[in-house]
């Protein structure tokens, strides 16, 4: 009878596995940088990679390399059927706001912007408390007093991530020089990491010794950078610790994976919902990695303060200012 029984178990599983993957058919859309930047649009990848090994159930992906490409993909990927098309970078909110309101049936997860539609989710991150977190780290791990923050395109967003890293720096002291540069103001900013190389060497001429990159496929070069000079640098998005053990002090993890995977997940359920999400260090949807290429740097006193630093602000004891709300990191 048990054998019977796993016989039928079996064929019923395969069964609704078979259903699942007829009525879903799930889609990324990466930004400009491509899906293996090892940061913000790779995180994007291993969201839909880790559904696709859990489930069995296939996606289709695309990766921007042109502005004109938007629109055309995003079109394509509606008129064939595809649901939900996640749509990574901020960039591309017009595009999903046109192509949404003509496929209402058509479910759309925006990631890093916002549209007010009834067939889109819109996530968004609160990069400032995990950018906190690595600037509160960099500032207790400096030798020279000053730190840097090397960000990408010149927008709202990557002024989040700075003054995020400004406050966490200055609150472990507050007469500590912060360095910040953008890279660029298109987006070739987040694919230039020559760029971001001469930036970080010029912050590190400055007496800099930590370098917090938010900056896309450019934070390679501000990593290599750091090597060659033998200083540490700060990983974004995706844990980039892995890149240079022993260089990379932390990452700042933003969890676009599990916003991927749950938007596949609800739509393979019926579960899918439209409107806003918001995360932050409470949801665990930003965070600091520590694994085993970056432990040799810290001490376990430098671990239990980035631990109590993150309690407090998840508790509302340390209240995190959001560069969006005043277009200043003055607060």
């Amino acid at each position: 009878m048990k054998t019977t029984f796993k016989v039928v178990a079996g064929l019923a599983l395969s069964a609704i596995a078979a259903v699942s993957q007829a009525q879903i058919k799930p889609s990324v859309i990466y930004d400009m940088g491509g899906k293996f930047d090892r940061s913000f649009n790779q995180a994007s990848y291993s969201g839909a990679e880790a559904f696709r090994k859990e489930t069995g159930i296939k996606y289709t992906d695309f990766e921007i390399t042109n502005e004109g490409q938007r629109e055309q993909v995003m079109l394509r990927f509606a008129q064939r059927g595809f649901s939900p098309i996640v749509v990574a970078g901020f960039q591309q909110a017009p595009i999903v706001e046109k192509v949404a309101k003509q496929f209402p049936k058509t479910h759309f997860v925006l990631i890093d912007a916002v549209v007010d539609l009834p067939n889109v989710r819109s996530v968004v991150f609160k990069e400032q408390e995990g950018s906190f977190l690595v600037g509160a780290l960099a500032a207790m791990k400096t030798e020279h007093d000053a730190v840097g923050f090397i960000g990408g395109m010149d927008i709202p967003l990557i002024r989040k991530f700075g003054c995020g890293y400004e406050q966490g720096a200055k609150y472990i002291s507050k007469d500590i020089n912060v360095l910040q540069n953008m890279t660029g103001t298109t987006p070739s900013a987040w694919n230039d990491p020559t760029k971001g190389g001469e930036l970080a060497r010029a912050q590190f001429d400055k007496g800099v010794d930590i370098i917090y990159a938010a900056a896309g496929g450019t934070g390679v070069g501000v990593y290599q950078a750091a090597v060659d000079a033998g200083k540490l640098a700060i990983g974004v998005d995706s844990n980039q610790n892995y890149l240079h053990p022993g260089k990379m002090l932390t990452s700042m993890v933003k969890r676009v994976d599990v916003a991927v995977k749950s938007a596949f997940e609800d739509e393979m359920k019926g579960k899918f919902t439209p409107g806003l999400q918001v995360v932050g260090l409470k949801e665990n949807g930003v965070d600091w990695a520590l694994d085993e290429f970056n432990r040799p740097l810290l001490s376990e006193e430098d671990i239990a303060k980035v631990q109590d630093i993150r309690a407090k602000i998840v508790a509302g004891d340390i209240k995190v200012h959001n560069w969006e709300d005043t277009k200043s990191c003055e607060y």
